[in-house]
């Protein structure tokens, strides 16, 4: 077994557990629910898809609600929370980091949800390798987005939060990914209000 990085102990761990608490509620769920039927209105016949940083299971209710027939898997290093997404029993919930997950089989969709944000910019390129192997098709990548990298003070800690330009990241390494659509969850929104998330829809072609 290869040694956690410093990062994947930290979500594991107390800080990742405070934030489990934080993040649960039916509001996050609705909220959820808007944000993904925008972003996957442009999908066609998704039958499987795969969270990785699945958390407690905010993310897939919603996506179970949308998509009430495709199969869900989700991805998670924080045990308290892969407990809480597992008694959900609305999707096969795998426990360990994701850059260990296995490429055993493929996903129409995969999905990365506030997931990439907390990653430290030299795992993003084994994150991105993740995200587009696992995927047959289309890859939902949703996060706080900037033009040019950038940290950003997180709760105290530093080098837990980044923003930058993902999906842009992934379009210059994947040449047959394409951009299908995108858009933005505004945390002002009187309805569903999101946490200032850009998300960006991209389809694999040959």
């Amino acid at each position: 077994m290869r040694d956690l990085s410093e990062q994947e102990q930290f979500w594991q761990g107390d800080f990742g557990n405070r934030y489990v608490e934080r993040n649960v509620g039916q509001p996050l769920v609705a909220g959820n629910l808007a944000l993904f039927a925008k972003a996957l209105t442009r999908t066609s016949r998704i039958d499987s898809l795969l969270e990785l940083g699945t958390n407690a299971g905010n993310n897939l209710q919603a996506l179970r609600q949308l998509l009430p027939h495709c199969e869900l898997f989700g991805v998670e290093i924080n045990q308290l929370a892969c407990a809480q997404a597992k008694a959900l029993g609305i999707a096969q919930i795998w426990h360990g980091s994701l850059f260990d997950f296995p490429r055993d089989r493929g996903y129409d969709l995969t999905v990365s949800k506030g997931v990439l944000i907390h990653l430290a910019p030299t795992l993003l390129a084994t994150a991105y390798a993740q995200l587009y192997a696992l995927s047959q098709r289309y890859i939902l990548i949703a996060e706080y987005y900037n033009p040019t990298p950038v940290e950003v003070s997180y709760r105290g800690t530093s080098g837990k939060l980044f923003k930058r330009d993902f999906a842009g990241e992934m379009l210059d390494r994947y040449p047959d990914l394409h951009l299908l659509d995108y858009g933005f969850g505004y945390h002002r929104d009187p309805q569903f209000p999101v946490d200032d998330i850009t998300w960006f829809l991209l389809e694999k072609r040959p």
